[in-house]
This record gives C-alpha cells, structure tokens and sequence, in this order.
C-alpha cells in the first residue's frame, strides 16, 4: 500500500508549489495569495522503487472557530488522520511564528510521524536559517526551495525511509471519471458530500467557495468511479480575480479529461444563458452527458413546470442526456443518478461492429435518401468506427462531400436510436475514397492510335456521306 504524505501549514507557505514538486505536476493552483487551497488534495509521485501519495490542504487556522476558515481546518484535520507521515511545512523567511507554534502544538498531540520542513530557503544559509526552527521540538528541520526545487528529492528519500519498497503494482483497472460542473452556488460540492456519503470537500453559502478541481476515488456496490469537484464556471465579465481566472481554465481541462459531466443547475433560479453556455462546451468537447436539477425540494407545482419549460426551450440540443430532479442537500432523488452515469459512461465507451454499423447505414439510407448534391445523389456504401467517448462513425462513399448537416444530425440520430446510446454524444463523419487516375493526365495517342481514329473518321464519312 502507498504511504500518503500530508501537506500542513499556515497559509501562504508553499503547501501547493511543494505538491506540484512531489507530484511532477502542474495539478495545484500556486499564486502568491494566502489561503488559495481550500480542500484536500490528492496526487501521485515516485522515488526509485517506492510510490508515494501526496495530499495538499488549506492553510491551519485552528484558532478559528467558524466561517470557510474553519471549514479548511476541518478538512485539514480529516487529512492528518489520514497521514502516514505529515510534513509541516514553515517559512524560513519569516522564521517562527506564533501561528507556527500553535500548530506544532496540535500535531504533536496527533500522535503522528512528522518531518518539519523549512521552505523559501533559497540563498540562504542551511544551518543558520534553520536554526531557530529547533524550539518547535519536532527534530531536525530540513532546508528546501521548493519554488526552486532545491533539495526536493534529498527530502522526499527522507520522508519515505520508514516505508518499505513497494510490491509490484496491479494494473489500474478503468472506471469513469465523473466531473461536477455548473455555475457558483448551484450545490456541486454537496452533491459530491452526499454521493460519497461524508464531508469530503467544503461546501459552503458563498459563491467561488472551490477553487481547484478535487479528485475523489470512491467505490460503490463493487464499482470504482473517480468524482471531479470543479469551481464553478461564470460569464466572462464577471471573472475578474486571477485567480479565478486560473479556476475557470482548470475546470474547463477537467471537463476535457473526464469521461462523463454531470452539468448541476439550480432549480431555484432560471436557467440561464451561462448554462446553456457551459452545456454547448461540454457538447463540443463530446463528453457524456448527466443533467441534474438540483433544489428541487420546496418548489410548488408552477416553479417545476416553469423550470421545465425552461429546459426544454434553452437545452433542446441536449436531448440524448439522462435527466434528473434532485436535492443534494437532503439526499432526495439521487437513486438512480449513478445508474444514469454508468450508461453515459458506457455509451461513451461503446465498441461497434462493424457488420451491424453498415446493416444501420443501409437501412437509415433506404428509408431516407440523402438529398442529390447537383446532378448525382450521394453514395453511401459502408460505416465503421472510428473513436470513443465519444463514439466516432465513419461513413464511406462518394459525393458525400455534398451530404448537408441536417442528413449528418439524421444519421447521428439513427445510430444513437440503434444502439441504444443513452448520454452520449455521436459523431459522424464522412470519408469519400480517393481515385488514384484523377491527378493523372491522359497519355498521348501512339501513331497507331491516330491511323485507326483516321480510317474510322474516313468510313464514317463513305457511310454516311
């Protein structure tokens, strides 16, 4: 089993650049901005033979006793519990602070393995600008830059000395990645607490509460699924700190990595342009689709039928995709959305014969013809696949050049109706088969080839005068 390193400190120390360092990665949002992370974390790394996890947290503030910040402390609780070893992480540009103290003090009475580390140590001179660090009684600091990856690999053989090699690794099986996407405030982190069945990320009252994408493993009834919490996504205009900015980009590569999206609306405010935007990316970006309409409790007769009317009139284009009325917050409705994600999940993931592609092709063409493009009508001859997720049909012919988008939707349709392709989109592309004379000029006529059109020429006019 890995053992999990767990990232602790004050806001503002270097948590976030030293996870990307131990990862390999560019995974944590790192901006000069305290209290930037605010749930746990998870990544992977490697030292020779032993792999490793790493568990980035929100910045300790033990002394605070409610708002967002005590939430982060929550959760920074919850992941030393978890810990193999903690690492603490202080800076030694600033030396020893009174918040240090207080949470040397708690992780003391953790009772779990600690490595005190000193970041922003660049320049500096190891025995002096650690010296201080001594008085927190947690044995012999150790000099890092992790902004500069100085002395990053010295301290990652030290954090992993206790651990054993591990054995040979089981291949990762596949299962889906399910990303939680909508706009600030419609309850994406509550429906990932309520799934998971604890308080795994901070959900709170306040838009732009997550800030990075969150990966959570998870198993339910034998079935392994991965949960992408996001920040939520707003108009443009309405973006204006960096560091959202950088949250925005991040959910939209999240939504591109991920294998089904469960798109949250809220059901207490109407559907909006913004929600059909987010929509049109996730349809772009071909991912299977999950809608939930999330606050559905409390609503009288004539809000639901409103909110429906709504959908039907601005998300029409999303017809392939599973539907559901849910209360993340109270647990209602949620029985059949992890069913409805394991079809989209397996739509996406389809693999179609080709036999029974064509046997479609034939049959969707005989009852409805494509329209002629000039003086010939397009050819369509055989279909095989060509991708997943999304399912990718590759149609062969000719003139299928002229083959207009509305006969393309027609055949999407068809195959999606087939096959029953539940949450998906499908693609269908065209492929006309190349002739290998056409960039070839005609040869010139031998002489032989002259006399006779000669002689042919001259019978015709004895013949026929």
């Amino acid at each position: 089993m890995k053992p999990t390193l767990v990232l602790v400190g004050r806001p503002n120390v270097g948590k976030s650049t030293l996870f990307n360092r131990l990862t390999r990665t560019r995974d944590a949002i790192v901006a000069d901005i305290p209290g930037l992370t605010r749930d746990r974390h998870y990544g992977q790394g490697r030292v020779g033979d032993k792999p490793y996890l790493v568990m980035d947290t929100g910045g300790l503030e033990p002394v605070v006793k409610d708002g967002i910040l005590h939430a982060m402390a929550k959760q920074t609780l919850q992941a030393i519990d978890e810990a193999d070893k903690v690492l603490f992480i202080v800076d030694g540009r600033q030396g020893v602070t009174a918040h240090d103290k207080i949470i040397a003090e708690q992780l003391r009475k953790s009772g779990q393995k600690i490595l005190l580390v000193v970041n922003k140590t660049e320049g500096m001179a190891t025995a002096v600008v650690t010296a201080e660090f001594f008085e927190l009684g947690l044995g012999e600091p150790h000099a890092i830059s992790a902004m500069h990856g100085d002395n990053i690999q010295e301290l990652a053989d030290v954090a992993l000395a206790d651990f054993p090699d591990a054995e040979e690794e089981e291949p990762e099986s596949k299962h889906p990645k399910i990303a939680i996407v909508g706009r600030p405030n419609v309850g994406k982190s509550t429906l990932i607490n309520t799934l998971l069945g604890e308080e795994r990320v901070i959900a709170f009252d306040q838009p732009g509460t997550t800030r990075d994408s969150i990966y959570i493993d998870f198993t339910h009834k034998d079935k392994q699924y991965t949960l992408i919490d996001t920040a939520g996504l707003r108009r443009r205009g309405q973006v204006h700190e960096t560091v959202e900015k950088f949250s925005v980009i991040k959910t939209l590569q999240t939504i591109e990595d991920a294998n089904v999206v469960v798109l949250v609306l809220d059901a207490r405010n109407e559907i909006s342009d913004q929600d059909a935007h987010i929509a049109g990316f996730i349809l772009e970006t071909g991912r299977a689709l999950v809608i939930v309409v999330n606050k559905w409790d409390g609503l009288d007769d004539y809000q639901r039928d409103t909110i429906k009317r709504e959908l039907n009139r601005k998300l029409a284009f999303l017809g392939f995709a599973q539907l559901h009325y849910i209360s993340a917050l109270h647990g209602t409705g949620m029985k059949n959305l992890l069913p409805s994600i394991d079809a989209a999940y397996a739509a996406a993931m389809v693999h179609l014969p080709t036999p029974k592609l064509t046997r479609a092709l034939i049959a969707a063409v005989a009852k409805h013809p494509p329209p002629r493009g000039g003086m010939s009508r397009p050819k369509m001859r055989y279909a095989h696949q060509g991708g997943s997720n999304p399912p990718l049909i590759i149609v062969h012919g000719s003139m299928l050049e002229h083959v207009p988008d509305s006969y393309r939707r027609y055949l999407e349709n068809t195959f999606r109706e087939t096959f029953k392709l539940s949450g998906t989109p499908l693609r269908v592309d065209f492929k006309v088969g190349h002739n290998p004379y056409a960039d070839k000029k005609p040869a010139p006529p031998t002489e032989d080839e002259l006399r006779r059109a000669h002689n042919r020429r001259r019978r015709n006019r004895k013949k026929y005068g």
